[in-house]
């Protein structure tokens, strides 16, 4: 079985203003409802549990990936786990085999993980899409800084163009189309209550 899987780069913060949480959640939804499975840093924690949440309510196939250390951490109705020993395996492989990486409102562990994936497409390890949902403008100094960075010659206007920036889930949801998967009911959702969630160690 072959799903399309995206990436979801989030915030674990319990304090985070509730709108980025409000927002994070149709992104998701609207993401299983379009059959791609969803990876993610697989916490019950602030937007990671909103994340869990919704990818449990609308029965699609969630992939978390946590580093050993943060076991305690662990959302229990992942799909499939995967731990890891260290945070730089952890971002390869929440990016594994995925066509788009999404970075909801997050701290610097999300912010981390975007740069990165940036770099890689910049570089043209990643091939998938590095998305933004600027819910409010939380991005905007981010990209600023992206702007500057080719007002002073450090960085090309082609690679600031990678880094793809929507202000409303209605607008990242439409830029995505239907996910084409060779499961049997042709999509990524309806997955997570059949059986027993998978486990798998990086080491």
């Amino acid at each position: 079985m072959h799903l399309q899987k995206i990436a979801i780069f989030c915030s674990a913060s319990r304090v985070v203003p509730k709108v980025y949480n409000e927002q994070a959640a149709p992104v998701v939804a609207g993401l299983c409802r379009k059959g791609y499975a969803i990876v993610s840093g697989g916490s019950f924690l602030g937007t990671m549990g909103v994340v869990s949440e919704t990818v449990a309510q609308c029965g699609g196939y969630h992939k978390g990936v946590l580093p050993r250390f943060m076991e305690q951490y662990a959302y229990q109705e992942l799909t499939e786990t995967v731990w890891t020993d260290t945070m730089a395996q952890r971002k390869e492989e929440m990016r594994r085999d995925t066509l788009a990486v999404i970075a909801l409102p997050g701290g610097i562990g999300t912010l981390d993980e975007l740069i990165e994936t940036h770099v890689l497409k910049k570089l043209g390890q990643y091939s998938g899409r590095v998305v933004l949902l600027n819910t409010e403008g939380f991005f905007n100094p981010f990209l600023t800084l992206l702007d500057h960075y080719v007002a002073t010659g450090m960085l090309t206007p082609k690679d600031r163009a990678l880094v793809e920036c929507f202000d409303t889930p209605e607008a990242l949801l439409a830029s995505f189309p239907a996910a084409v998967n060779d499961s049997p009911d042709g999509s990524g959702c309806n997955e997570s209550k059949a059986g027993t969630p998978a486990e798998n160690t990086l080491s």
